[in-house]
């Protein structure tokens, strides 16, 4: 028995040995920045060339992120280990920022961020695109209605509008930007429903909007990292005929230009 316990105590530092080897080698890509408050991990263009012009992916976290390590965001989101794998920077060269928050993303924040984007070098202002899991794709929401001229794109997944006091999208704000959301259809944390509803709106105003239901899905990481891979188990609707119907995640949103 003590053997057994051994060697299962044993097979779990490896384990965790691998895991935290797989990590550092991802955090290390990113340069760890500080603005203010707001902690950030930054990913800069693959083969940086100064004559080319980059787009901007900022990646919201969820809650699983939170914290001021500056390293908790990227152990959190496999969405981001998966944009930072070598292959897709080829594909898809870009910056990516990632910032890491203590409390649910804020107009304060989106300022801050505004700021970082605007001076990176040779960035192409007008591919500027937003993402996120649960408290991100909450986040992805809130910042499109802050401020509906900044992104070129927004992909919330698992989110549904403002938490609680302001529960609801005015989507006449943001009809006219490209949104693809995804949800799971059995997720009993951020209802599903209110997705539904964000989308029943878009439809009714003619907004620009696709929306993937990942059917006998939850909440988990693995629904995040679906919306860029794609899976078997998903349906997409859309709200009109201005939705662009290119089926590959990543190569829509970096079609998608203000």
């Amino acid at each position: 028995m003590k053997r057994i316990t051994s060697l299962c105590l044993l097979f779990s530092l490896i384990q965790f040995s691998f895991s935290q080897q797989s990590l550092d080698s991802i955090t290390n890509l990113f340069d760890n920045l500080k603005v203010g408050e707001l902690p950030y991990r930054l990913l800069k263009p693959l083969n940086f060339d100064a004559k080319k012009k980059y787009p901007v992916i900022l990646s919201l976290h969820g809650a699983g992120g939170r914290g001021t390590d500056n390293v908790k965001q990227i152990a959190d989101s496999k969405w981001l280990k998966y944009l930072a794998t070598e292959e897709v920077r080829k594909n898809y060269s870009c910056y990516i920022v990632s910032p890491q928050s203590t409390t649910l993303w804020s107009e304060e924040q989106l300022a801050m961020l505004k700021t970082i984007i605007k001076e990176l070098p040779s960035v192409d202002m007008k591919r500027i695109y937003v993402l996120g899991h649960s408290m991100g794709g909450h986040g992805s929401y809130r910042f499109i209605q802050l401020d509906p001229t900044f992104f070129a794109a927004a992909a919330p997944s698992a989110g549904s509008g403002l938490p609680e006091t302001e529960n609801f999208i005015d989507v006449n704000k943001i009809k006219h930007i490209p949104i693809w959301a995804f949800h799971g259809d059995k997720d009993p944390k951020c209802p599903y429903d209110k997705d539904v509803k964000v989308f029943e709106e878009m439809t009714k105003v003619g907004g620009n909007m696709k929306f993937t239901t990942w059917h006998g899905d939850a909440h988990g990481g693995p629904v995040a990292l679906k919306m860029l891979t794609g899976a078997n188990n998903g349906t997409t609707q859309m709200s009109s005929n201005l939705c662009d119907k290119e089926p590959v995640f990543l190569k829509w949103l970096f079609k998608q230009r203000r």
